[in-house]
């Protein structure tokens, strides 16, 4: 490390592009990453026990290039893990990259569509290793980001969630949790995506408001009102609400109606799920193609008929097979739902079946998360995890205080989600993920349970069993994710840091995922995956708009490093970044942190050029006022330790930017020039000393904010014989 002051670099204004790149490759090369290689003496000049400090990375989805919240997790999380191994504490930040599973095959689909291919059209096998590929490229790039914004995580720990060791341990807990009685196979309303002909959770539901038409069509002696016409011809029965005295009549009665295949009778049944305010108060029940209408008819199967499916997996009406002989359905048949509802509505209306039409109708639509297409509901066979037994304990987990959210406000919306928590459709129809380890029996259709093929089928003992084709649910690996990216159950890493520390993430994945790892967690490991969940908001602009490619406001970190430096976007997420809202960033404020590290530079060249001379050995005589001054400064020390202990990060930094600029710059280093000039040697001393220790202490507070600078203005420091980022944090 260069030592000594280096005038002529000092001189210059501070220029990150030729700093950042070298401090990291030195840190990387220090070994400090690593908490096993903290240097001699380190953890054993701390009077108190040593303790363990441990951060599992989130791990970014290996499919594309990090974006501004990925910038803000490596902000906050980095400014942890600086701050406790500074403090001596055994500091463990373990990276990672998910395989991500059905967004990867997204945009893995999207780079296949651009090049003219199909993934229906490539043998399963070779679509696997092209996304493989895809994905280990973009993982390589995406550390190499992480290293740009200063991360300082030790990526000899680095693990990926398609490891060989974490997927045998995902297909384990599947076993375990099948043998348990928590998985079962069952046919379900689940939410298909129609174009990338998969189930989706609900969490991966989006709900949009559109304006549809409502049509209030007439069964017989009753009118009632739906959006959805093309599934009419899946209609099982007429719902109405027990205690609604119009239709009290008709209740367990079947009325004759009039179709556009003739005349039919249908049921009418009454469930208190029916809403007597929608339209007319009574609703056609379709199972096979409403979510709903599926939990009525699992209500009343005893009143209302298997559900025929009248719209297949490619989103087109399938009347054929329900009405082979008419002419009618012919004309319907095959066409896309949208195309289908506009010419029934036309049909409809020349038979007099439509009483009238509100053509402005505005309701919430399903559209898938990721490609924002129509969901279909579809009755499909899938596996699920029966949650309820693993959300118990979570709640209480929280309850009991072993968990704590910041903000507190997060546990109000954890526990009633969990409260009303539905069963998880883990399966996926895709290619890319972890394979499901369920072998079906082609002769008796029975299901077993294992990693590899069995000999014969426990049912029939048949020998002709076929691996199910489906993959996990990304989030269900992911849910593991702390205790088996800490080598769980054998290693030394998960007994030392397991429980970890703190699961710093968005607040918009706290069901997706920080919800799935406590229940997992506590089911598989035993324990709470960790102690604090820290929650930080969806990164706007100015305006406070949500940013968007479409909007033209998006932010690459990578381009404003280039421009700015990443100690200035790292100053920039944090000041304002309040726990659980929304940070507001834009260019103005990462260069505003720009001209900030320059200050830092200019002001620190400033105390170097003039304490050249000073000899640190013998301490000088203050002044009343410098004692004072140094009272100050051991009292900020006091408040940044208390704010950052208290998860109060932004203060800290807002607190240090005008310690630093408004109180060191403008008023103690402008004091100091007359005493530094001076002819009173004492008292130039003095001044020295003063202006190096507020310089030292405020490089020491500053590192977790913004490493690089600091590092580069540290090896500057006469006598320095250790990296600043294990340099002892100041008390």
């Amino acid at each position: 490390m260069e030592k000594g002051i280096n005038l002529e670099k000092f001189n210059k204004p501070y220029d990150p592009k030729e700093v950042e790149g070298k401090i990291y490759k030195l840190w990387e090369e220090s070994g400090f990453f690593n908490p096993d290689n903290l240097p001699a003496g380190k953890v054993k000049s701390q009077k108190l026990k040593v303790k363990s400090f441990c951060i599992i990375m989130p791990p970014p989805n290996a499919n594309g290039s990090l974006h501004l919240g990925h910038a803000v997790f490596a902000a906050l999380q980095d400014l942890m893990i600086r701050y406790h191994r500074m403090k001596g504490d055994k500091t463990l930040w373990l990276p990672g990259a998910d395989h991500a599973g059905f967004e990867t095959q997204v945009v893995y689909d999207k780079k296949l569509e651009k090049e003219g291919r199909s993934r229906f059209q490539i043998p399963r096998d070779q679509l696997y290793k092209e996304i493989m590929e895809f994905t280990l490229a973009n993982k390589k790039v995406m550390e190499n980001q992480l290293r740009k914004l200063g991360a300082s995580c030790d990526w000899s720990r680095e693990k990926f969630t398609l490891d060989e060791d974490i997927v045998s341990k995902t297909q384990d807990a599947f076993i375990e949790l099948h043998k348990q009685g928590l998985v079962y196979r069952g046919e379900r309303s689940v939410n298909w995506c129609v174009k990338h002909q998969t189930g989706l959770s609900d969490l991966e539901v989006l709900h949009e408001e559109r304006k549809d038409p409502l049509y209030y069509i007439k069964y017989g002696p009753i009118t009632l009102a739906t959006v959805r016409l093309e599934t009419k011809f899946g209609d099982t029965a007429i719902a109405v609400h027990p205690s609604d005295k119009r239709y009290k009549k008709f209740i367990g009665q079947e009325v004759e109606i009039i179709t556009l295949f003739g005349k039919t009778k249908i049921k009418v049944i009454a469930d208190k799920a029916v809403d007597p305010k929608f339209g007319t108060g009574a609703v056609k029940v379709t199972p096979a193609h409403d979510p709903a209408d599926f939990e009525i008819w699992q209500r009343h199967k005893n009143e209302i008929p298997k559900p025929p499916a009248v719209i297949d997996k490619y989103g087109r009406l399938d009347l054929l097979a329900h009405f082979p002989y008419n002419e009618k359905a012919k004309k319907y048949h095959g066409l896309k739902v949208l195309e289908a509802r506009k010419i029934i509505a036309e049909d409809m209306q020349k038979e007099g079946l439509m009483e009238k039409v509100d053509n402005d109708y505005s309701h919430n639509v399903s559209v898938c998360y990721k490609c924002k297409h129509i969901l279909e509901p579809r009755i499909t066979a899938q596996w699920f995890i029966k949650t309820k037994p693993l959300a118990d304990p979570a709640i209480e987990a929280v309850k009991r205080g072993e968990i704590k959210f910041i903000p507190d406000r997060f546990k109000k919306i954890y526990f009633h989600w969990l409260k009303n928590i539905r069963d998880w459709n883990i399966s996926r129809q895709i290619v890319w993920g972890i394979q499901i380890p369920a072998w079906q029996c082609q002769d008796c259709q029975s299901w077993a349970i294992a990693k590899e093929k069995p000999l014969n089928c426990d049912q029939c003992q048949k020998s002709n069993l076929e691996l199910d084709k489906d993959v996990f649910d990304t989030w269900f690996s992911s849910g593991q994710w702390p205790f088996l990216a800490l080598g769980w159950p054998d290693k030394n890493d998960f007994k030392k840091y397991y429980p970890t520390s703190v699961m710093e993430t968005g607040w918009d994945i706290l069901f997706f995922w920080v919800a799935r790892m406590i229940m997992l967690g506590l089911w598989r490991a035993k324990k709470v995956p960790f102690k604090y969940v820290y929650l930080h908001g969806l990164v706007r602009d100015k305006e406070r708009q949500k940013m968007s490619k479409s909007k033209g406001n998006v932010i690459d970190p990578l381009g404003v490093i280039d421009l700015y430096g990443a100690d200035a976007l790292r100053m920039a997420l944090v000041v304002g970044n309040t726990p659980g809202n929304d940070p507001i960033i834009y260019e103005e404020k990462i260069k505003g942190y720009r001209n900030f590290a320059n200050k830092i530079w200019q002001a620190s060249r400033f105390v170097l050029t003039n304490t050249q001379d000073f000899n640190d050995k013998a301490k000088p005589k203050s002044t009343a006022a410098d004692k004072k001054r140094l009272k100050e400064l051991k009292k900020l020390c006091k408040d940044i330790t208390k704010q950052i202990e208290s998860f109060k990060f932004y203060a800290a930094a807002e607190n240090l930017y005008h310690y630093f600029w408004h109180t060191f710059c403008d008023k103690i280093i402008e004091e100091s020039k007359s005493r530094l000039s001076g002819e009173n040697k004492a008292d130039r001393q003095a001044a020295q000393y003063l202006l190096l220790e507020i310089l030292k202490t405020n490089l020491r507070l500053f590192h977790p904010f913004m490493p690089h600078i600091t590092e580069a203005i540290w090896s500057h420091i006469p006598d320095n014989k250790n990296l600043l980022m294990v340099e002892e944090w100041p008390s």
